[in-house]
């Protein structure tokens, strides 16, 4: 079977297991790298030489979290295209633990002040105020927001899972505005030709506001989500209804913004 083939075959299989686009797309990439690595000779796929090809992208300065995506698809490859288990004990790299970027209140008031353009503003504002991902924004549809509820409904988000989260009181009017004329299945963030946002519009908006605001934590996109879980759990919401919030299926992927906001921990002086 020539490689085109094999690549066919594992499109076919990402598509039947109905992974994301984004996830296909990187499973390709990473497989397609191997291949022309192994000089498209499929023989040489074994442990010992996806091994090999991990040391040289290492050796290359990739990040473990490319790493270990590489490692995940070419073990996705091996078992389901080539049905050949061998390369399943590969262990994943151990990726360095970070804490988040989170802004504080302060911050966030300062971004916002800094974006000129309302709909920009709106966007940024409701990116924090109901934790969204900038894929989740971009997404969003009228159909997808409850003004009367308050809630917002984030359909097909990572891992193809939907979920309810809040709707900010205080975007209530400003919507009623931004939506009005439009249509149930329009994006609620259009560019000029009435299609989506791209997320790199969307993050180039929020990296001018965050110049703009002289702030100069080193914050991305993400951070207005990270912000809200923060913010949330110094407000006293259970970690449990956060993660609901957040759409997260580990509570230990939640649980990180406790170390953020240990009330305790803040509390201690420097014996300084």
């Amino acid at each position: 079977m020539k490689t085109l083939n094999f690549l066919q075959a594992l499109d076919q299989e990402l598509q039947h297991r109905n992974y994301s686009l984004r996830t296909k797309k990187i499973y390709m990439y990473c497989v397609l790298s191997f291949l022309k690595y192994v000089k498209d000779d499929i023989t040489q796929c074994n442990r010992q030489k996806i091994i090999e090809f991990i040391l040289f992208l290492q050796k290359q300065g990739k990040a473990p979290k490319t790493l270990n995506l590489h490692k995940e698809a070419l073990k996705f490859f091996c078992k389901e295209v080539l049905r050949q288990p061998m390369a399943l004990d590969i262990k994943l790299s151990k990726e360095p633990k970070k804490l988040p970027v989170v802004l504080s209140r302060q911050e966030i008031a300062k971004i916002l002040e800094a974006t000129k353009n309302e709909k920009h503003k709106i966007l940024l504002a409701l990116s924090y105020g109901a934790g969204l991902r900038v894929s989740e924004v971009v997404n969003l549809r009228v159909r997808d927001i409850n003004l009367d509820e308050l809630t917002l409904s984030i359909r097909g988000a990572k891992g193809q899972k939907d979920r309810i989260t809040v709707f900010p009181e205080k975007l209530q009017n400003a919507f009623h505005y931004l939506l009005e004329g439009k249509k149930a299945q329009d994006y609620v963030f259009s560019n000029a030709q009435g299609g989506k946002l791209t997320t790199r519009t969307a993050q180039a908006i929020f990296s001018h506001a965050l110049q703009k605001s002289g702030i100069l934590k080193s914050a991305s996109f993400h951070s207005l989500r990270h912000s809200f879980a923060t913010h949330l759990l110094e407000n006293g919401v259970d970690v449990r209804y956060v993660q609901s919030l957040l759409g997260h299926q580990n509570i230990r992927t939640t649980q990180i913004y406790t170390q953020v906001t240990n009330p305790q921990l803040k509390n201690i002086k420097s014996p300084f």
